[in-house]
């Protein structure tokens, strides 16, 4: 509570009840008797005060949107490190046939590089075979074989541009809507609109593979918003929360008889201030205690099929030879378990899940650790899209696939040498992105680049247009979901945004 406002309570209260002030205890007592709170001498005692109904102060409560939804949860696969579309979604034949000359001084003149010495870079084309697939005819890379079978499924943006070209700005303009600390995530601002529909679970549940993305728990974070839209990170070994089981001697009947011992005294607290954060807080102890027995079921996987568990590959082994930077942690069998807890999450009425692997950030050794980072998220992402649609889960659920920003045609050079290297630097001028399900009209390809993959030339989609249609698939109109913060209304398209209408279904 603000301690001004709580001062101004206090004082209120020691002039009212002041034995100084005989009108004022006369005043209170008329007061509370009108109420019903006090009686007259000889009157029939008033009935008891209704029970708090926390559902009017949960922050959890189901909420409804602006207008009629389309999708009502999201998976967000993010890609930390930025992957590359050159060699996964982007064919371009003309960038193979300049390999090894360099680009206009007028193209890089103004252009900000990460590492890539620009006097000496030169243009690198991508050895990975290209094929149409579906009846609509997207085009995927050999790296994917298993993606490319859910084509028609999919809407894969080529024109995406971003505002930041580093790691950490750039997944924050990813996850926030801007490149800056301080502000909630897609996620956060889904479950702050709408609420969970999961009474045992939180709205936005967290799981992550690989090394660790370079913006760490501010991919996750709510920002100003109350820490109850936060993300939840869960692990996919042993507990999924630390501190989830009772210590030792303490039994659950003991436990709900020190929550409900807790829950009296809040309850008494909120009649004394009115306070929402109080109600809010009876509500977080109830689903933590709920939690309890529905987390350890979530990942209990014994009533899942061998074949499901197959299709997913939640069972394989890593790879000889290891992944290099995406391979930290036994990713192939990590990231297969958590495409498939994505799915129980999404069942069980969880709003928003993320979904993390790094790193995809290919400066050297492309072509060995694509490849791995590839194979370990195909066959699992494709099981996910096809499990959700036998379940009739996709139409309901949007999927998201997307990395912080591209990577640029140009060969990274390092060492100055006039040479094309073995990797790709940070490009936030033109990649790409996909969508499935939740409202997504599949089966297209939106937007263009030019010959070399420099530029949008179709198209363009910025970032905040891209969350500003995510929004709309959940039913909110991107300027009006908003919340005030230091004396502004802040909305996650801060910076403008257009819903991309030929994306919608």
């Amino acid at each position: 509570m603000d301690p001004r406002r709580e001062y101004l309570l206090q004082t209120r209260r020691h002039f009212l009840t002041s034995t100084a002030s005989g009108l004022g205890g006369l005043a209170l007592a008329s007061m509370l008797t009108r109420d019903g709170v006090a009686v007259e001498r000889g009157q029939p005692t008033a009935a008891a005060p209704a029970k708090l109904d926390l559902d009017q102060y949960n922050p959890l409560a189901v909420r409804q949107p602006h207008f009629a939804p389309k999708a009502k949860a999201c998976i967000f696969l993010f890609q930390a490190g930025a992957p590359s579309q050159l060699d996964m979604f982007d064919p371009k034949p003309k960038l193979n046939e300049l390999h090894g000359q360099p680009l206009p001084e007028s193209m890089t003149k103004n252009v900000r590089f990460a590492f890539i010495k620009k006097e000496t870079a030169l243009l690198m084309g991508s050895p990975r075979k290209f094929t149409k697939h579906g009846e609509c005819g997207m085009d995927f890379s050999d790296f994917l074989p298993h993606l490319s079978t859910c084509a028609d499924d999919i809407a894969l943006i080529r024109s995406l541009h971003t505002d930041a070209f580093n790691h950490h700005p750039g997944q924050l303009m990813l996850n926030c809507g801007v490149p800056r600390f301080g502000r909630p995530t897609l996620g956060s601002w889904l479950v702050y609109g709408l609420g969970s529909e999961s009474e045992n679970l939180p709205g936005y549940v967290v799981l992550t593979a690989g090394r660790g993305s370079s913006g760490g728990a501010s991919n996750w974070s709510s920002g100003f918003l109350p820490s109850t839209f936060q993300g939840v990170l869960f692990r996919n070994q042993g507990d999924p929360l630390l501190n989830l089981q009772n210590p030792a001697g303490l039994s659950r009947e003991l436990q709900r008889k020190s929550l409900d011992a807790l829950a009296a005294l809040n309850h008494s607290r909120f009649g004394h201030l009115g306070d929402p954060e109080i109600a809010s807080r009876i509500a977080a102890y109830e689903l933590a205690f709920r939690m309890q027995a529905a987390a350890p079921e979530l990942i209990d996987l014994s009533r899942e099929t061998q074949a499901t568990l197959d299709a997913y590959g939640v069972e394989r082994p890593e790879p000889p030879g290891g992944g290099g930077r995406g391979g930290a942690g036994k990713p192939f069998s990590r990231y297969a378990l958590n495409c498939l807890l994505a799915r129980r999450l999404v069942e069980r009425g969880v709003r928003f899940v993320s979904l993390i692997h790094a790193s995809w950030d290919h400066h050297s050794n492309l072509d060995k650790e694509l490849h791995y980072n590839c194979t370990m998220a195909d066959q699992p992402v494709t099981a996910l899209l096809r499990d959700l649609k036998q379940r009739g889960l996709l139409d309901s659920t949007l999927v998201v696939w997307a990395g912080e920003f591209g990577r640029t045609p140009l060969g990274e050079n390092r060492s100055g040498k006039r040479e094309t290297g073995t990797g790709r630097d940070h490009h936030p001028a033109a990649f790409s992105v996909w969508m499935a399900g939740g409202g997504i009209r599949g089966g297209q390809v939106y937007g263009a680049t030019d010959e070399i993959g420099w530029h949008p030339v179709e198209n363009p989609v910025h970032m905040n247009d891209f969350h500003a249609t995510i929004l709309h698939l959940f039913g909110f109109d991107h300027r009006k979901l908003t919340y005030p913060f230091s004396g502004l209304e802040i909305r996650l398209t801060d910076q403008g945004g257009k819903v991309i209408e030929p994306l919608l279904a």
